[in-house]
């Protein structure tokens, strides 16, 4: 079953705060809405390849959410990533054969500044080196503005990749093939084998989906102790355990990969990647 990146979620104290600084970077950024029984608000950075990042803020504590557990404990930055599936009933009860046990799916929505109502369901993975699904009951166009909505004065396009750091990169990967299935007939597999990067103590695995890649990243090895040592991968996930934390967008004119000021992206790691047209790079 194919499923694509859906959105990156992106945990910060201050919406509006937040809103201004994504704009100063050159976003178009949309207000979201409210989500019903829940203090959350959210705004929209939505791409041209239909992914986007959710910008994510509290109107009060909530204290049994992971997400604000996550902002309290570690402050702003990226906390999660979803996945769009067709149907997210079938692909829970799929991923149940094949040995994965996801939580749902739970009906969730939101309501638009202008009074439009959404709805969809999420389900959630057991770890937080998977992603959850979230999967529409009301058109994904109403959700995922499209249109002007995906123009960005700073040419962003959409979502190259998303790093991962995980702790064991086997159990991870079997993780993925659970969830994605085996690939369609006359199709090669979206997951690839790992490998070990050279001159340093990190592993390194993708998976595929569609435009967007999932690196995964993992220590190469434990001490005795268990203590990944001073590996950067395994200092990260003493510090933050598993989980997204570095995107790469896809963008027309840079010339090379510029660094967005994590001041201003609020804790996240978001760098342009440069998109050379096909006429230019044939020259």
């Amino acid at each position: 079953m194919t499923l694509k990146l859906d959105h990156i979620v992106i945990a910060v104290h201050d919406l509006d705060t937040t809103i201004a600084d994504y704009a100063a970077l050159g976003f178009n950024v949309l207000r979201g809405g409210d989500h019903p029984g829940r203090t959350t608000h959210n705004a929209l950075v939505v791409f041209e390849d239909g992914s986007y990042f959710e910008l994510i803020a509290w109107k009060a504590p909530a204290p049994e959410e992971r997400w604000w557990q996550w902002l309290q404990r570690h402050g702003e930055g990226i906390v999660d990533f979803a996945l769009l599936p067709p149907d997210a009933g079938e692909v829970v009860r799929a991923a149940a054969q094949r040995g994965l046990v996801l939580e749902g799916p739970i009906d969730g929505g939101r309501v638009r500044p202008d009074g439009e109502r959404l709805r969809w369901q999420v389900a959630r993975a057991p770890s937080p080196d998977l992603p959850f699904l979230c999967g529409d009951l009301t058109p994904r166009r109403l959700r995922v503005p499209e249109g002007t909505a995906r123009v960005h004065p700073n040419g962003a396009q959409g979502v190259a990749s998303l790093a991962i750091a995980v702790r064991d990169l086997e159990t991870t990967l079997a993780g993925y093939r659970a969830l994605l299935g085996p690939a369609a007939p006359g199709q090669a597999s979206c997951i690839g084998g790992a490998a070990t990067l050279p001159g340093t103590r990190t592993r390194l695995a993708s998976v595929a989906l569609g435009d967007s890649t999932l690196q995964l990243f993992s220590p190469k090895q434990t001490t005795q102790s268990g203590d990944p040592g001073e590996d950067a991968i395994g200092l990260r996930l003493a510090a933050r355990g598993e989980g997204p934390f570095a995107v790469v967008l896809r963008a027309t004119g840079t010339a090379t990969a510029v660094s967005l000021d994590l001041a201003r992206s609020h804790g996240a790691a978001i760098e342009l990647e440069s998109l050379v047209p096909l006429a230019r790079a044939a020259a």
